[in-house]
């Protein structure tokens, strides 16, 4: 939808906004709120120099009326209403653009409230982006910060060499709710932004040439039908919602024509990280299910802004992610990229048919929230392990121009409710990794999430295979 074709903006008498149905993915998100862990995806941009406030703010507001679909709010309704619906606005209703104050504590703050103060759906559009000037560098190779409700621990890093900007550089906090949109959806609207902003060319780049070979069935993994591992509990923090974790790595090596991706990488590691945890805690050994987002949008201005990945879960046996050798690892990523690959080719609906037809509007919305609510606890037992969304490598420059410069670090972060408790987000820009572990603090504390942290980066290491 283009600026010219939204309805808001349509000429002639004044007429009232035009409203869209939620999709499947907006109604069960929204059925499920809870205050205690709101729903928020946090995107975190590092940028060498300094932003002018006004042409910043013109630049995004800009951005905001050429993505349209954006600038939206929850519509008022009867609770007898058969569905939940979005009222298209034809401008926001709030200033989305803040600059936070200069202090120590700007960076861990403004990474708290993304992760506490969830933009509210009544008031369009549902994102917020928080300017942090003189946060300075990331702080090294692994910068890390550990963020939450009150009482939230402080985090420390490892001493290396800092990165260009100095004190000089800015940090970009997007907040989302979820309810509404995805993490690559308000990238796009960024990207836009930084062209307005910077008058430099954001289009996408090319995405990666992949082989394609006919989906082959996987062979035997674990039933959906058997309830996965959980993640075992470490210290839990008396306060509710959410730590935050983020670290910087090289990106793992692998040999030229590997059948397998960097995503099936990350996928293993993910995978025998927590196996390794849950040994270490005493956790009876049980199959794995990662849930994977899958995108297949286009990242140029076509690309559909809202809640657009369809999630699918990528099995794995106790024994294959037992103690193992170097000589094993050949073989656990050919079978985790054959698995993936055969999901990603499976159509299927974004959250399963179940989800559509907990969404058919023959009730009224109320009910189905409550059925909804009832359903997710009773089947949390058989709710995958955790959450690895790869966003892969940062398609944008997200260049704001001379001044501001290049995004040399970019971090996403999704929700981490129980029962999964973590959540795994990577992202790539400037040829290095960036890791987000974010977790419910009724499982996790800080330093659980340093030392899931310090599991992650050796078994990606072991990743590593050569010929």
């Amino acid at each position: 939808m283009t600026a010219l074709q939204h309805p808001a903006r349509a000429e002639g008498p004044l007429r009232p906004p035009v409203r869209v149905p939620f999709p499947v993915v907006d109604e069960v998100a929204r059925h499920c709120l809870q205050e205690e862990e709101p729903e928020t995806v946090h995107i975190e941009v590092h940028l060498p120099g300094r932003l002018d406030e006004g042409r910043l703010r013109a630049a995004f507001g800009e951005a905001l009326r050429r993505h349209p679909r954006i600038l939206m709010r929850e519509a008022p309704g009867r609770w007898y209403r058969r569905r939940y619906e979005w009222e298209l606005t034809a401008e926001p209703d709030v200033e989305v653009v803040s600059f936070a104050a200069a202090g120590r504590d700007a960076l861990r703050d403004a990474r708290t409230r993304a992760l506490t103060q969830a933009p509210p759906l009544s008031l369009s559009p549902p994102i917020r982006l928080e300017v942090v000037e003189g946060g300075g560098p990331v702080e090294g190779s692994e910068a890390t910060d550990a963020v939450g409700g009150p009482g939230a621990g402080r985090g420390g890093s490892r001493p290396t060499a800092p990165r260009p900007g100095g004190p000089h550089g800015t940090v970009l906090f997007l907040t989302i709710n979820h309810t509404a949109l995805d993490g690559p959806a308000c990238l796009r609207v960024l990207a836009t932004a930084a062209e307005l902003y910077g008058g430099r060319d954001n289009s996408p780049a090319a995405a990666p040439v992949r082989t394609t070979q006919a989906p082959h069935l996987p062979e035997e993994t674990p039933s959906n039908w058997s309830p996965p591992a959980r993640v075992a509990p470490g210290t839990p923090e008396p306060s509710p919602g959410n730590g935050l974790l983020v670290t910087e790595l090289p990106l793992p090596h692998r040999p030229k024509g590997s059948p397998y991706t960097v995503n099936d990488q990350l996928m293993v590691t993910t995978a025998l990280t927590l196996a390794h945890w849950n040994r270490e805690h005493g956790a009876r050994p049980r199959p794995l299910r990662i849930t994977m987002p899958v995108d297949d949008r286009p990242r140029d201005d076509t690309m559909p802004i809202g809640n657009g990945t369809r999630l699918v879960e990528v099995p794995f046996t106790p024994e294959e992610l037992a103690a193992h050798t170097p000589a094993d690892m050949p073989a656990l990523l050919h079978r985790t990229a054959t698995r993936t690959r055969a999901l990603k080719s499976l159509p299927r609906p974004q959250l399963g048919h179940g989800a559509a037809l907990l969404t058919a509007p023959v009730a009224p919305v109320a009910w189905r929230a409550a059925l909804t609510r009832g359903l997710r606890r009773a089947a949390s037992p058989w709710t995958s392990t955790t959450l690895l969304s790869n966003i892969g490598r940062i398609p944008y420059a997200l260049d704001f121009g001379a001044e501001a410069g290049r995004a040399h670090a970019v971090w996403f972060s999704a929700p981490a409710r129980m029962p999964r408790g973590l959540t795994v987000t990577t992202a790539s820009t400037a040829g290095r990794l960036h890791l987000a572990l974010r977790w419910s603090r009724t499982l996790l504390s800080h330093g659980d999430g340093a030392h899931l942290r310090d599991l992650f980066e050796h078994h990606l290491h072991t990743t590593e295979v050569t010929p």
